[in-house]
């Protein structure tokens, strides 16, 4: 079988140094995120910290610094090409390939691994914007939204990279008014992609079950934005004890997806919003066939339970998803086995370039590799790896039809 050209719905970008400082109002200039390499080693204790006392394993390493935040640029964030290398190194920008953050060397990488396009979350921003949340001056936060937005929309995702580089932008997480606006004016300069948290609550935010968010859900509906959840974009991940190994983690990462999951399906956003679409990135679907019948098995033994979910939802959960609710694999045969539960048309492939899940350069391969194991028909492969993308995104838009 041919394989086609990949559209990844997931992959990342490195912010560049000068992307805040070149966009900035000048008096931000000693408070705004800027870079500097100084000699230490970066330290992981549940978050990213950088020590400068002496140790073996100090080096060169690019710090961002925005207000009270020094965050030490982690390997793991740029694992293609070093992939000998712990993720928990500290490194600089030296030591990361062009692509990870240089639009010319992206769009050559993406030539070299069978990829046509590629929509990319952000790295020092961290997943949804949370190091903006975190901070306490928002009018300043709000400036740095706004400029990775025009960063991501008219550099990156312009120019040569028009309809390869579909962007992916944020919003204020803190006013979900001025979230709206930023959705409104980012629709206007072509992007109809966002990136937004997993869960809420564990960021200090309302949950989605309320009437909070109503603003930005309004303006997602009526622009077309995605709504793109990535795992970690809640700043937690699963953890079974506090001394499992780090790949006990790894594997439960799909767990953050299959909240989020629960989340939208039972609070009605997708009734009163019938136009939204959601993406669970890097989070499989293997899992998706057992947790839709135990949604609609709940929704059917409602009356046991105060009939809540009935009120949410007319209808039963599964009937939501078709066409509103994708899931985002880069190996998962099972999930693939299980297409006519899931629905062939909500599943979409990514590359994940340049993190350690990674399949660069060898995508074309693992795609060959899990649709072959899968038994997938030429039609399937086609709406996998291009066709449920274009879909979903509306990528006709930036000229992808096909």
């Amino acid at each position: 079988m041919d394989i086609p050209k990949i559209i990844s719905v997931d992959d990342h970008v490195i912010e560049p140094p000068t992307l805040w400082s070149d966009r900035l109002p000048a008096r931000y200039a000693d408070r705004g995120p800027r870079l500097e390499r100084r000699h230490g080693r970066m330290i992981f204790d549940g978050g990213l910290t950088f020590s400068e006392e002496p140790h073996p394993d100090a080096g060169p390493v690019d710090l961002w610094l925005y207000d009270d935040l020094v965050w030490p640029l982690p390997r793991g964030m740029a694992q293609v090409g070093y992939l000998d290398e712990p993720s928990a190194a500290s490194v600089t920008y030296d030591d990361i390939v062009p692509g990870c953050w240089q639009q010319k060397a992206r769009l050559e990488a993406m030539d070299h691994n069978h990829t046509e396009a590629s929509l990319s979350f952000p790295s020092f921003s961290r997943f949804c914007g949370q190091t903006f949340l975190e901070r306490e001056d928002k009018e300043l936060a709000l400036l740095c939204v706004q400029a990775y937005n025009d960063w991501m929309i008219d550099d990156w995702s312009g120019g040569a990279a028009y309809g390869r580089l579909i962007p992916c932008t944020l919003v204020p997480l803190w006013d979900p008014e001025l979230a709206a606006a930023e959705i409104f004016r980012c629709a206007g300069k072509g992007s109809h992609a966002v990136a937004f948290s997993e869960s809420p609550v564990p960021l200090g935010l309302p949950s989605i079950y309320g009437s909070h968010w109503e603003p930005f859900f309004r303006a997602c509906d009526e622009t077309d934005t995605v709504i793109n959840m990535h795992i970690g974009s809640s700043s937690q991940m699963a953890m079974t004890a506090p001394d499992a190994p780090l790949e006990a983690g790894m594997a439960l990462t799909a767990e953050n997806s299959v909240h989020a999951f629960v989340d939208w399906l039972c609070s009605g956003v997708l009734v009163r919003h019938p136009k939204i679409k959601i993406a669970l990135s890097e989070g499989q679907v293997g899992w998706m066939p057992f947790m839709i019948e135990r949604l609609d098995s709940v929704w059917e033994r409602s009356h046991y339970y105060g009939n809540k979910l009935r009120d949410a939802l007319p209808e039963p959960p599964s009937s939501y998803i078709a066409g509103r609710v994708y899931g985002c694999i880069f190996d998962d045969m099972h999930g693939l086995a299980s297409r006519d539960v899931v629905g062939m048309g909500q599943i979409m492939f990514e590359t994940d370039y340049p993190h350690s899940d990674s399949t660069f350069p060898h995508s074309r391969e693992t795609a060959e590799k899990i649709v072959t194991a899968a038994r997938l028909t030429e039609h399937e492969t086609w709406a996998l790896l291009r066709g449920n993308a274009i879909e979903c995104f509306g990528l006709a838009r930036i000229g992808i039809t096909r």
